[in-house]
């Protein structure tokens, strides 16, 4: 029970840290409304002791199929800390944000290509929009473009090398997809593998419909507010961690689907052999 409470209490207040990161690391004079951030991370940190703490699943996917969700989060905390010191550069300046802010340049170089997701999140900017803050959104997308990317591949290294979820013994699908009704909808293994499809695509498509969205629909938005500096982190941070936390969930369901596959296949030769004897 005590280890119940502590662990569900740490991730708790490590939620609550990753929402307030920003108003921590930004100057005074470029947060806003830091109450309604304290209530984020309040209620955030709640609903995530609530979730570990009971025995019964809610909500989370992949409870107790590490280290699927802690890569999550820890993508989610390196984009949001670079970003966030990445729009501080401007404002007060360290070596740290400098650094920051090379890389960001460095990788924007690199991808701002042709159709590239990164190019087009500068493209969906007014034609008004400084130089400067443009270059500052391609550096921010770069950066959390690539984390994403790392997150993803460390994933599927997770899943072929470290033989992910079963090294870590029996997967329970009920605790670990608690969204999922096996019971409903025909085949599990076919719905299992359709529904990773269908995710594994949507986060394919998404850093790119998401910057078109916002272009086709710059009439109806201002897209110069979408550029304040906390409001700016949060927005590429979406951009980057949605679509890979999706693709991540698909291939985490293809892997279950395989598994339950490989189990189902065992026990028909084992039924044979049955027989057969």
């Amino acid at each position: 029970m005590f280890a119940r409470i502590t662990g569900a209490a740490t991730r708790g207040a490590l939620v609550a840290l990753l929402i307030a990161m920003p108003s921590m690391l930004l100057p005074v004079s470029a947060t806003e409304s830091p109450e309604i951030v304290a209530l984020m991370a309040i209620l955030a940190a709640g609903l995530t002791f609530a979730e570990y703490f009971s025995n019964y699943p809610s909500f989370v996917e992949f409870r107790e199929a590490p280290p699927l969700n802690r890569m999550r989060f820890a993508a989610a905390v390196a984009i949001v800390g670079l970003l966030s010191l990445l729009v501080r550069h401007p404002l007060d300046p360290t070596g740290l944000t400098t650094l920051v802010n090379n890389l960001g340049t460095r990788l924007g170089e690199a991808l701002d290509f042709a159709y590239s997701p990164v190019q087009l999140t500068v493209l969906m900017l007014p034609a008004e929009t400084a130089s400067a803050v443009a270059h500052s959104i391609r550096s921010a997308a770069s950066i959390a473009y690539v984390v994403t990317a790392l997150a993803i591949l460390g994933f599927g290294i997770a899943i072929r090398l470290g033989n992910w979820p079963v090294a870590n013994g029996a997967f329970n699908v009920w605790v670990n997809l608690p969204l999922f009704d096996p019971t409903t909808g025909g085949d599990v293994v076919t719905r299992l593998q359709r529904d990773a499809r269908v995710n594994i695509i949507l986060g394919v498509l998404l850093p790119f419909a998401i910057p078109a969205t916002i272009k086709l629909t710059s009439s109806l938005i201002e897209v110069s507010q979408l550029t304040a500096p906390q409001m700016l982190v949060w927005l590429i941070a979406a951009w980057a961690f949605v679509p890979a936390s999706m693709i991540m969930r698909g291939m985490a369901m293809l892997r279950v689907a395989e598994l339950i596959a490989q189990k189902r296949r065992a026990a028909y030769a084992h039924a044979e052999t049955l027989q057969t004897a």
